[in-house]
């Protein structure tokens, strides 16, 4: 049946032998890749909510289910790096392996993460930003810093410095991806140093009464309007679902194969490493902050009510470092960049591996000869970025980034299983150990989680999906390469 068409393993070989891409990245740079999509403003910014909201202390354990959940997904990632080392992540590993509908639905899931994404760190950037400028005395008008949906004044306003990043940042990517790698290694060194900042200095503000208990009775909190249930197993749980868009970013590593030296190799290792770094520095981070505040600070309705805002930043305030303070801000503002940079790549590569399949238009396939980048196809990405991040209010469509990441984590995990039984005899530098295991327990954890998403992010994204689905029925069926030849 056409719907599950399969790509052919040796069609992959043959892109690989006529890519015009160019090969620069070593696995340390791939490494670095992982780290800057992983740790953005959600290291910043959700430890106060997971804290309050959900599980108090035990945030930590939190990061570790949300890590371990990550951790099944990495390693069916890499097991299918080791063989397909190809632009396109886990849309190219549906193709030649469940076919080509479930291949089109992951593809267009993955726009929800890194397009959705990508607006929204945009927009974060933009609050970091003005949040230093006020820092020097530099205040901007709202209605520059603040879409329609948002401004409450009179007349036009946009998010001006949302729309402006994601242009600085595509003026980096078109000259390609060697020096778009070294801006994210050096903004990765500042960032990383930042947080090891933060867990060395805030160790010694730690309280230990303030982890008593660590685990808090389950109790009832305000959000918004509503009361929730918190605290105990259920809320470390609801917690990891609520914490894991910090995680979203270690597969923006497969997008770029087709851009590694030794991808069979260093795409694997680049992969789990990232998340094994980035997992540790979250769990300590979690671990200082609710040793330096008590959970129930970050009230938005008691004394501290924009901690859970920023909270680093006002646990250092409270401590009496407010200096630490600017450290932070700016190590965020400037760390932001390499996240919306490595999303934007992503995109750009998943793009143009469904434009060679004929899935989506040409245009995103052309690559330019010089800089070895696809040039029109950044171009024309960044610039519905810039425009959505700039009128549009989208601050509850974050949950949809996580929605597409799950999703497309759980068919990775079927699908390595599948090619695993098909064709055991591939060549495969990297296997998953205990694949049945380590396959099931993906699924069925990465499944749990999406069902953990607000309802509203829930049927956003199936009618997100829905659309998708329209589309392919509509222009890629008949369009792709696989139904002409």
């Amino acid at each position: 049946m056409s719907l599950f068409r399969k790509k052919p393993i040796s069609a992959f070989e043959d892109d690989m032998k006529k890519s015009e891409l160019k090969r620069v990245l070593g696995k340390w740079s791939l490494t670095a890749i992982g780290i800057g999509a992983i740790i953005g403003g959600g290291i910043f910014v959700l430890t106060g909510t997971g804290a309050y909201y959900h599980a108090g202390p035990a945030l930590a354990i939190s990061f570790i289910i949300a890590g371990i959940a990550c951790v099944f997904a990495a390693l069916c990632y890499s097991e299918f790096a080791s063989m397909l080392p190809v632009e396109g992540s886990a849309y190219a590993y549906a193709y030649g392996t469940i076919g080509e509908i479930f291949a089109w639905i992951i593809g267009w899931g993955l726009i929800l993460e890194y397009a959705m994404g990508s607006m929204t760190v945009a927009v974060s950037w933009s609050g970091y930003f003005n949040k230093l400028l006020k820092m020097f005395g530099i205040a901007l008008p709202d209605w520059l810093t603040q879409d329609p949906g948002s401004y409450t004044g009179e007349g036009f306003s946009m998010n001006l410095p949302a729309f402006l990043i994601v242009l600085f940042v595509l003026s980096i990517l078109v000259r390609g991806t060697k020096g778009a790698a070294k801006a994210n290694n050096m903004i990765v060194i500042l960032k990383v140093s930042a947080v090891i900042f933060v867990i060395i200095v805030g160790a010694f503000f730690i309280k230990a009464a303030n982890w008593d208990p660590f685990i808090p009775a389950v109790a009832n909190v305000m959000e918004g309007d509503n009361v929730k249930e918190a605290y105990g197993w259920g809320g470390i749980i609801s917690g990891a679902s609520a914490i894991f868009f910090a995680y979203v970013g270690f597969d923006a590593v497969s997008t770029q194969a087709g851009e590694a030296i030794n991808p069979k190799k260093d795409v694997p290792f680049a992969i789990i490493a990232s998340l094994l770094v980035c997992t540790l520095l979250y769990i300590l981070v979690s671990l200082v902050l609710t040793g330096m505040m008590n959970y129930q600070d970050f009230n938005p309705k008691g004394a501290y009510p924009d901690a859970i805002k920023a909270p680093v930043a006002y646990a250092f305030d409270i401590a009496g470092q407010k200096w630490a303070g600017y450290i932070i801000t700016i190590a965020a503002t400037v760390g932001l960049i390499s996240v919306l940079m490595v999303m934007i790549m992503g995109q750009s590569r998943i793009f143009l591996g469904m434009a060679k399949d004929g899935l989506i238009p040409s245009v995103f396939s052309k690559v330019n000869p010089v800089t070895g980048v696809p040039t029109k196809n950044l171009t024309i990405l960044c610039v519905l970025i810039a425009s959505v991040a700039a009128f549009t209010p989208i601050n509850k469509l974050a949950d949809m980034t996580s929605f597409g990441t799950l999703f497309a984590f759980t068919m990775v995990c079927i699908a390595v299983w599948i090619l695993r039984k098909r064709e055991p005899n591939l060549p495969r530098n990297f296997k998953v150990p205990a694949l049945p295991v380590i396959a099931t327990l993906g699924i069925i954890i990465n499944i749990y989680l999406m069902m953990n998403l607000s309802i509203g992010a829930q049927l956003l994204s199936l009618s997100w999906l829905g659309l998708g689905v329209i589309i392919y029925f509509l222009y890629s069926r008949q369009n792709s390469k696989l139904h002409k030849s």
